[in-house]
Parts: structure tokens; C-alpha cells; sequence
């Protein structure tokens, strides 16, 4: 390894960080479903998923090649604009970790680097094709068409388990779920460790550290695949909760046939060096699987908030990306400060987190708002405690030796 410079150092831990948050919230896609049936008890589940994607970090770097050297061109960009770039995508990971939604971890990485790229270059500096092939064309088909697989997978799965013994395929589908988890957690790794890897890579050309159009190195691909797996371990239990009860409510066969679909996709995109989002492919592939239920219901109202959220991952990554740009275009004070920005915003979104924590322990509550939160529902239809009622109450219900009130006039 070569010379690495304090500010290309920075970058590199920057990226890191970036890569743990998408471990924890990205953990959700692949063990939601399998959390929310009981497959796997919740620990369990993301050890498992942890262990998978340090795996599927060292299967491929197709993706990472399209990140370092596709998205933008490589020529004129400093170390500067990675810098900004990831910053832009940190905060909007924890901003919609905080509110629960399932947002694109990728898309809030290509956002802020586009952004950074375009304040520090012009438009010149992105690769418009690559963006709209290799991004923006997976983006939309990839929850449809996991989507569809689900649904025509789970009427499968149903009309075959209708002629078979019901506690056997309860066994069946409980395996069938782990395996599949376990499939959408190598598929994570496969796909977005690798886009950590990217944008490390494209630090260390921009630094001068390694020739335009190399691989990722050894030591870049195993620190990133640790990253990831350490943020899976965390877990991202706000959301856990609304990919596992959120969105439609889930029985075994369900996610057996969300899971298959969504690795399925995932890992064909991943072989062709399409950077996809996995949160959108298990979305769809959850919703899917809802509406493929005789009787499944997809809570809209829910999908509709997840939509906006990934409506607004480019654009505002790439907002956040430019700003931060903006200033570190300014010198070194500029770069302190951006630093200190991205601490600040980290500290205020996880001291919010803490209100109302969403936890190991209350993760498959079904009463839960727009962030992720149980709401006061279950305890509006509760019976009331037996024994004396408060004051005010009980000056409301007569007495059994009242002598009965007369209707009011009309």
C-alpha cells in the first residue's frame, strides 16, 4: 500500500462508516420476513445474515467496478468529492433508519456522489448512460419484477401445500425460510459491500494510490465486508419492523417465496454488474407476496411513505452531496466543518432514535406509525382494569340505586 494521505484516511474511515450503516439498515432485507414468521428467533437472524454478507463480500467486484469507475469519471475528481459524497449518504441512511423506512442505501450513495461530482465539475463529470442503465432502469424493474415472482410464487407454494400434511409443511417452509434468508444475505453481501469497495477504490485513484481502472485491493474488500457485517449484527430493528408487519402481514409460505424471488434478483443483477438496490428488490418481493395471499392485504398507506422515501433518496443525497462539496471546496476549515456537520447530524438523529427505541424486544409489535413506533392502538381496545374507577370516570356511570333521569326534550 502506498502513501495514504490524513484527508484520503479520513475518506477511507468515512466510507467504512457509510458501509456500517448500510449493514443495519439493510439488515431488514433479508431477515425481516424471517423475523416476523418466527422462522428465526431476532438475534439469531441478523448473526446469521452478519456471517452471510462478510461472505458475499469476496464473491464478485463487478458492482464495486461500476461504482469506481462508471458512475463519474474519474479524471479531475478529488478526494474532496468522495468525501462529500458519502456524507450526503450517511445522513440520509439515518434519517430513514430514524422514520423506519426502507429506503436504498445505494441510491443515497450514488445520489450524494452525483451531487458532490456534479458542485465540483459540472455535469460532465457523470456518466449519464451508466447512471440511467445501469442505476436508474434496475431502480425501476427490480421491484416489479421481484414483485411479480412473489406473487406468482406464493400461489404456487399455496396450491401445492394445500394437498400436503400441514405440520409437515409448516417444518418445510420454516427450512425453506432460513435458506432463503440466507440467500438474500449472500446476495447483500455480494451487491452492496461491493459498492463500499467502489467508492474506496475510487479514493485511492483519485489520491494517486492505485492506476485509474483498478480492482479493488485485498485489504479494501475484506475491511468493507466487515464493515457491513458488523452493521448487520447491529441490526436495524425500526426496519425490521416495517418490512416484517408494516407492510402486509406475512405467513411462512409468504416468505419463503419473497425471499427465493428477491435473491433471485438480486444475485442475476449482481453477476451483470448492475449496482441494484436490495431494499427496493425485498420490498416488492414483500409486497408481492401480500397481494399473492387468497385474502393478503399490502398496507398502501405504508408502500405509499416507502415510495416517496425512494423518490427522494437521489435527489436529496445529491443535495446533501453538493452542500457538503461546497464547503470543502473551501479549504481545510471547510472540510472541518463538514466533518463536524455530519457528526452533529449523526448525534441529533440518534439521540431522536432513543424517544421512542424500537428494539431487539418489541420489534414484531404490529401496532406501529410511519416511524416504526407502537402507537397507543392496543391500548385503546384493552378492557378496562377491574376495581375502583378514577373520579372522573366514575362521576360519568350512575349509580344501581339511581332512580333513572327522564330523556331530554326534543
Amino acid at each position: 500500500m502506498e502513501h495514504i494521505t490524513l484527508l484520503l484516511g479520513i475518506v477511507i474511515v468515512t466510507a467504512l462508516v457509510f458501509d456500517f450503516t448500510n449493514g443495519f439498515h439493510d439488515t431488514a432485507n433479508a431477515m425481516a420476513t424471517t423475523i416476523s414468521t418466527g422462522a428465526l428467533r431476532p438475534k439469531t437472524a441478523v448473526a446469521m445474515s452478519a456471517v452471510l454478507n462478510l461472505v458475499g463480500a469476496f464473491l464478485s467486484v463487478e458492482v464495486a467496478k461500476t461504482i469506481s469507475g462508471g458512475i463519474i469519471n474519474e479524471e479531475g475528481i478529488r478526494t474532496e468529492v468522495i468525501f462529500a459524497a458519502l456524507v450526503g449518504a450517511i445522513l440520509w441512511n439515518l434519517l430513514t433508519w430514524l422514520l423506519g423506512l426502507p429506503s436504498s442505501s445505494s441510491h443515497a450513495l450514488f445520489g450524494g456522489l452525483i451531487g458532490a461530482a456534479v458542485m465540483s465539475a459540472g455535469w460532465s463529470s457523470v456518466n449519464g448512460s451508466t447512471v440511467v442503465t445501469k442505476v436508474l432502469l434496475p431502480a425501476i424493474a427490480a421491484p416489479l419484477v421481484a414483485g411479480l415472482a412473489a406473487m406468482l410464487a406464493t400461489r404456487l407454494t399455496y396450491r401445492i401445500g394445500s394437498r400436503a400434511d400441514e405440520k409437515a409443511t409448516a417444518k418445510g417452509y420454516r427450512a425453506g425460510q432460513i435458506a432463503s434468508a440466507g440467500l438474500v444475505s449472500l446476495a447483500h453481501g455480494t451487491n452492496d459491500a461491493q459498492k463500499t469497495m467502489g467508492i474506496i477504490t475510487l479514493a485511492l485513484v483519485t489520491g494517486g494510490v492505485i492506476a485509474p481502472d483498478s480492482n479493488p485491493p485485498t485489504w479494501v474488500i475484506i475491511s468493507a465486508g466487515m464493515a457491513i457485517a458488523l452493521g448487520t449484527y447491529l441490526g436495524g430493528w425500526r426496519i425490521i419492523r416495517t418490512m416484517g408487519k408494516g407492510l402486509t402481514d406475512l405467513a411462512p409460505p409468504q416468505g419463503f417465496a419473497a425471499q427465493t424471488s428477491a435473491a433471485t434478483v438480486i444475485l442475476a443483477s449482481s453477476h451483470l454488474g448492475f449496482s441494484l438496490s436490495t431494499t427496493q428488490s425485498c420490498s416488492g418481493a414483500v409486497m408481492g407476496s401480500g397481494l399473492g395471499r387468497k385474502g393478503g392485504v399490502v398496507r398502501w398507506s405504508t408502500a405509499t411513505r416507502m415510495f416517496i422515501a425512494w423518490g427522494l433518496t437521489l435527489p436529496a443525497a445529491g443535495l446533501v452531496g453538493a452542500g457538503a462539496e461546497f464547503l470543502t471546496k473551501q479549504g481545510t476549515w471547510g472540510i472541518v466543518l463538514t466533518g463536524g456537520l455530519l457528526v452533529t447530524g449523526a448525534g441529533v438523529i440518534w439521540n431522536l432514535s432513543r424517544r421512542q427505541p424500537v428494539t431487539i424486544d418489541n420489534v414484531n409489535e404490529t401496532d406501529a406509525g410511519p416511524s416504526g413506533v407502537v402507537t397507543n392502538a392496543i391500548a385503546a381496545v384493552t378492557p378496562p382494569p377491574a376495581g375502583p374507577l378514577p373520579g372522573d370516570l366514575k362521576a360519568t356511570i350512575p349509580s344501581p340505586d339511581a332512580e333513572p333521569t327522564a330523556p331530554a326534550p326534543v
